[in-house]
């Protein structure tokens, strides 16, 4: 099983990460992790901390001669902001921000001091899943499985984006995505977000929005229909919404094929002339019964606005248990571009796990033959008994 544990603070020395189970062979260059690194700090709406910190990894543990060994990868990235907060006198903070953790983490650990929750809730946490990501993103690429994300609304401001299967078209949609600030692939939406950014600067305020994660090559089969904590649906919604400021997602469009009839909210099995099972559409998002159909996944996140505003909100001072507007901490007026590359790291992380569990082995070398085994969507690879059975039956099918 590929683990990965996270640690450090969002103004402490140092954030890191301990990603354990990666076979071995992997290619793993700290470049393409500062690639990834280097996407999530870029996008309209930035704070102040993305001009502070420049990040780059360190590779501490399981890589030698630029590949994964087997052992536990560990990875450190510095905060360059620490040195503004290392000899200075902090401040109290007893007004707990709705929509933060300061409140719940202050009930759930008995804090006295509600920094003690904010430092660890931060978003900084993510910049260590896009590291370890780097690397799952590395794994996957061996066996041609590449994830592409983008902005699909921010705030009221919709991209037309209609949903589909064709896996070029998805890499098209990622190449426009990155030559935008606001991480959109529609050129008219782009410019009407960043808009609609620069107005909730002037308002003193926030936005969320939807971006979209898509994997593309994926093969049918991974997952499974068998135990709820299986079904790779049920897995990678997890994994999404458990990002800072994520309260919702889904696998294709959901909450659309909830308002339609059957008969338009599935996806034909046709048979292609090399006896290939082919789909018409993709409305269920890659994923049927828990299980990969070899369709590219489409995963989409809500994100709510940043809880940290200008002009503040209302709460209560603990201290003193008098009302009081929230006190403001330097942050972001929309995080949604910086979010993208943090969905595609999860999204990575949890088809590795899966990919991983599926091949077994400790090695690339292992692997790899045993992927090119893999059962196929095709009449071939599914010969059916075709005759009457009985549960009791014994000598089965």
């Amino acid at each position: 099983m590929i683990r990965l544990l996270t640690a450090g603070e969002s103004h402490g020395p140092q954030v890191t990460a301990i990603l354990e189970g990666m076979p071995a062979g992997i290619p793993v260059p700290p470049a393409i992790i500062d690639e990834q690194l280097a996407r999530r700090q870029k996008g309209y709406g930035s704070g102040g901390r993305m001009r502070i910190e420049r990040d780059r990894v360190q590779v501490t543990g399981g890589v030698m001669a630029g590949q994964s060994t087997g052992a536990p990868i560990s990875l450190v990235v510095t905060n360059r902001d620490f040195a503004n907060w290392q000899d200075r006198a902090i401040e109290p903070l007893t007004v707990p921000r709705p929509g933060h953790a300061d409140l719940t983490a202050a009930v759930k650990y008995g804090y006295r001091e509600l920094r003690l929750g904010l430092e660890r809730a931060s978003a900084r946490e993510t910049t260590m899943r896009v590291a370890a990501g780097a690397i799952c993103r590395a794994y996957l690429a061996e066996f041609g499985i590449r994830i592409v994300g983008y902005v699909r609304q921010l705030g009221a401001v919709q991209a037309d984006l209609p949903a589909l299967q064709d896996e070029a078209v998805y890499e098209a949609r990622f190449a426009a995505a990155e030559e935008s600030d606001v991480r959109c692939p529609d050129a008219a939406a782009a410019a009407a977000m960043r808009k609609a950014i620069r107005q909730v600067k002037i308002d003193r305020d926030t936005l969320g929005g939807v971006f979209e994660v898509v994997a593309l090559g994926v093969p049918p089969g991974l997952g499974s229909h068998v135990h709820f904590d299986r079904r790779l649906d049920g897995r990678i919604v997890a994994a999404l919404v458990s990002i800072h400021a994520m309260k919702g997602a889904e696998i294709g469009p959901a909450f659309e094929n909830a308002g339609r009839r059957g008969s338009k909210a599935h996806d034909a099995i046709l048979r292609d002339e090399a006896g290939n099972l082919t789909r018409r559409s993709n409305r269920a998002g890659g994923i049927e019964g828990g299980i990969t159909t070899g369709q590219p996944i489409v995963a989409r996140v809500a994100m709510k606005p940043i809880s940290t505003l200008l002009q503040g909100i209302d709460s209560v001072d603990l201290a003193t248990g008098e009302a009081s507007p929230t006190v403001y901490e330097r942050s972001d007026f929309c995080a949604l571009p910086r979010a993208v590359p943090v969905g595609e790291a999860m999204l990575a992380f949890v088809l590795a796990q899966e990919l991983a569990a599926k091949l077994g082995g400790d090695s690339l070398a292992e692997q790899k033959p045993r992927f090119a085994a893999l059962r196929q969507a095709h009449l071939d690879d599914l010969p059916m008994a075709a005759r009457r059975w009985r549960f009791d039956e014994e000598g089965g099918l």
